[in-house]
């Protein structure tokens, strides 16, 4: 009897066992399942290196007519000849005026055809399209309204005016985009590369394609069709849903940069304190989505973490900053743009976002001038910068901050940001766009004659494309060293003082 108990009681304990086991399991995959539903990754595709793709490995047979064969997408865009808005003037006050279309529009009616989504095989100019649409057109950027190769800025609409989101190259879905056409940059992939290592180690940078550009059947050369930074439906993008009138927000996108004539300043917090000179506009939700209301609410909130971040007890867990944001975003940021030396970060085109998990986050733009690209002057390999700029200067003062960045970058410089990994990224990207910048020297003359002696002293001034691999290189090497060598020096920028525990509050 009593051996019959004690089976009974074995069987009872395996059973009690095995749906504890079930139960972990299945709970395992609810979690798996419903995870994103409760956290949303603003990454919505993997990331896509377009170099990486495999292309077409036998010769490409010229079109009867001659035209354009390229395993690069061709973007073909037709205005009709109608020039494109954009280019700059001055008036007598020696005031930048951007000029307008003839109906005073700052964008003209355009239509745009993409053959080609991938790399695998070859197109031609005259091939038929797998994206068309109806654009609204204009040139974008400030300075570079001025390079002989502009860049534009793309809106698609339907055929009543409408946004008509597409996927373009791959890129998830959107109707605002950027062809930008690198002119500075004599590499031409400083933007494709640095946002590519940033969108594998943060949540979100824009995605980027390389194209060759047909504008009203004219050659224009080799471009990077890029995600313009904006909320975006279903996950795109930043992943923000889109705000109507008279609503609470659900997440924001400011931009830190020269204010421009059309647009109104956010002031908020440290704006009114004059920490900095420069301004913040929002960015998304757009004017259409946002009445005084809520740009008032979104100013507000946006303070109220400045303030927290400039307080005294800014570093507390519970009151403090780091319940307010993504630590790793900053983290990566400051890493990114130090390792590149991209010196308008904080200042100009500075992206930072509100998610919809209340958490602020920092975006990547413009590397165009990184790594000593071109300023009228040296830019030293030493040093740093951003724990100067805005926000930064705060949160280096904090010692868990300052280590999660040492921390990471030594981890990264063992991986992606490492010297031989940076190498063979320019390397490869240089081999893949090859073809396209011959192409692209046939159209807009050769590099020296496009540098134009404006940098000094004057043996800074690139006369050929393996010099300016060399210079980028050279500099990612010296800058690299330096910040190897130099890195945990970071400490010294959050020393604690001797009287900061009277500063200590109980929580």
């Amino acid at each position: 009897m009593l051996i019959l108990w004690l089976k009974a009681m074995r069987f009872i304990t395996d059973m009690k066992y095995k749906i504890i086991g079930f139960t972990c399991c299945f709970a395992v995959i609810l979690i798996a399942v419903f995870a994103p539903l409760l956290y949303q990754d603003y990454r919505k595709t993997e990331r896509v290196h377009q170099h990486e793709q495999e292309i077409p490995q036998e010769p490409c047979t010229d079109p009867a007519d001659g035209g354009l064969c390229t395993y690069l997408p061709i973007v073909k865009i037709d205005t009709d000849g109608v020039v494109i808005p954009g280019r700059p003037i001055k008036d007598d006050g020696n005031n930048r005026i951007y000029t307008c279309a003839a109906d005073g529009e700052t964008t003209i009616a355009a239509q745009m055809d993409i053959i080609g989504n991938d790399s695998k095989e070859y197109h031609h100019a005259n091939g038929t399209a797998d994206v068309s649409s109806s654009i609204r057109i204009r040139m974008r950027g400030n300075s570079s309204r001025a390079f002989d190769k502009p860049s534009y800025a793309i809106r698609l609409v339907d055929k009543e005016g409408e946004n008509n989101p597409l996927s373009i190259m791959g890129m998830d879905a959107h109707h605002e985009w950027v062809l930008y056409g690198p002119w500075l940059d004599k590499t031409a992939i400083r933007n494709y590369m640095f946002y590519n290592l940033a969108g594998e180690m943060m949540s979100y940078a824009p995605n980027v394609r390389f194209c060759e550009v047909i504008l009203n059947g004219e050659y224009e050369g080799l471009y990077v069709m890029t995600e313009v930074i904006t909320g975006g439906k279903d996950g795109a993008r930043l992943g923000l849903r889109v705000n109507a009138k008279n609503s609470t927000f659900s997440g924001y996108l400011l931009r830190l940069d020269h204010q421009h004539a059309d647009e109104e300043a956010l002031n908020s917090f440290t704006t009114y304190t004059y920490k900095t000179p420069f301004q913040l506009q929002i960015e998304y939700p757009g004017s259409r989505n946002r009445d005084a209301g809520l740009t008032e609410e979104i100013r507000q909130d946006f303070s109220d973490f400045e303030k927290t971040l400039y307080s005294y007890d800014y570093d507390r867990e519970k009151h403090g900053y780091t319940s307010m944001i993504d630590v790793d975003s900053f983290v990566d940021y400051f890493i990114i743009n130090e390792l590149s030396s991209n010196a308008d970060a904080g200042n100009y085109s500075t992206y930072i976002y509100k998610g919809t998990d209340n958490l602020y986050r920092m975006c990547v733009w413009d590397f165009n001038n990184a790594c000593n690209n071109y300023f009228e002057e040296e830019l030293p390999y030493t040093g740093f910068f951003l724990n100067n700029r805005l926000w930064f200067e705060m949160l280096i003062k904090d010692e868990d901050f300052t280590e999660r960045i040492i921390q990471r970058y030594h981890s990264l410089r063992k991986g992606l940001l490492s010297e031989e990994s940076l190498y063979r990224y320019i390397d490869e990207t240089l081999d893949f766009i090859g073809p396209a910048l011959e192409r692209n020297d046939a159209r807009w003359g050769s590099v020296e004659q496009q540098a134009k002696g404006l940098l000094v002293p004057v043996s800074r001034n690139l006369d050929s494309r393996s010099a300016a691999e060399g210079q980028l290189k050279g500099y990612l090497r010296n800058r690299g060293e330096w910040l190897d060598e130099n890195i945990e020096t970071l400490r010294q920028y959050s020393a604690s003082s001797r009287v900061k525990q009277y500063n200590e509050v109980n929580d």
